[in-house]
């Protein structure tokens, strides 16, 4: 890990992890150590300013264990509902703006993005057909896995900046590489504009990994060869930890500067993860919206 440290600029962080837990717990501990001290939009006045920074994070192998971080704002069920509301879209018919609900999900906006001019008007010229953006990475790739241009986007710069709650993803990138013995792994980056450290992002990576892995068997049955999920990059312009959560994030960074992460992470195959998760799948297969009702 590097930073960059200057009063006048937005430190630079590089991360590099084995696994998903160790690399929230570095990413978490780069920020807290080095970050900017800065407001946001989002402060009460009695809030402390967040700690900020411009954030690299390379994950070698996404899904080797441990996977799972106990310790992480959330649980077991939340992490499954989130999972499918981006790689299944099971909340994609929360999405009505006209009726001051859901502007976006990240899984329609990567599997039908469609622009329009007013985001919140029924009415509002929609002068393109939807674009299937996560089906056109699988093509392209299973035609040229070299390709350069097999990338996602979210960002409407003709409606979102308008809005109050605007995409923090925005782009998606991945290309195969084929090592020496023509094995074949998926790499994949995204791209994000702005990611709440402390609250949002291990369940943001669970869920953008395991989207990794769809693509990656996708393309492996087109093309009738084995594609394994390669390194995973995780590019955020502001990665922060807001003010608000520091007395709850310092009791957790304490942890982590005094014994390693693996004594906070799950293997995936844990029994009370598995168990959690089953139970949430269940759920959701008899009703999507089940987990939102629950906690209302």
């Amino acid at each position: 890990m590097t930073a960059t440290a200057s009063t006048s600029n937005i430190p630079v962080i590089y991360v590099t992890a084995d696994c998903l837990p160790e690399a929230w717990e570095k990413a978490v501990l780069a920020v807290w150590d080095n970050g900017l001290d800065i407001r946001t939009q989002y402060d009460k006045p009695s809030d402390p300013p967040s700690k900020d920074a411009t954030v690299m994070v390379t994950i070698n192998n996404p899904f080797a264990e441990p996977r799972i971080h106990k310790n992480f704002p959330g649980g077991p069920a939340e992490l499954e509902v989130y999972r499918q509301e981006v790689v299944d879209g099971i909340h994609d018919h929360w999405i009505d703006p006209t009726a001051g609900k859901w502007t976006y999900t990240y899984h329609e906006r990567l599997f039908s993005y469609c622009p329009v001019e007013n985001i919140r008007d029924a009415d509002s010229p929609k002068p393109f057909k939807s674009v299937a953006q996560i089906e056109y990475i699988i093509d392209n790739l299973s035609q040229a896995g070299h390709s350069r241009r097999a990338q996602a986007i979210t960002w409407m710069p003709t409606a979102d900046p308008q809005t109050d709650d605007p995409p923090c993803l925005q782009r998606i990138w991945c290309r195969l590489i084929s090592d020496e013995e023509g094995n074949l792994s998926l790499n994949m980056n995204t791209h994000w504009r702005s990611r709440d450290l402390y609250k949002a992002w291990f369940m943001n990576v669970y869920a953008l990994t395991d989207l990794q892995k769809v693509i990656a068997e996708r393309i492996s049955k087109n093309i009738g060869q084995p594609v394994t999920v390669g390194r995973y990059v995780d590019i955020s312009d502001s990665l922060h930890i807001y003010g608000s959560y520091f007395s709850d994030a310092a009791k957790e960074v304490e942890k982590m500067k005094l014994s390693s992460f693996a004594e906070r992470a799950w293997d995936s195959a844990h029994p009370a993860f598995e168990m959690m998760t089953v139970e949430a799948k269940e759920k959701l297969a008899q009703d999507p919206d089940w987990y939102a009702k629950a906690r209302d």
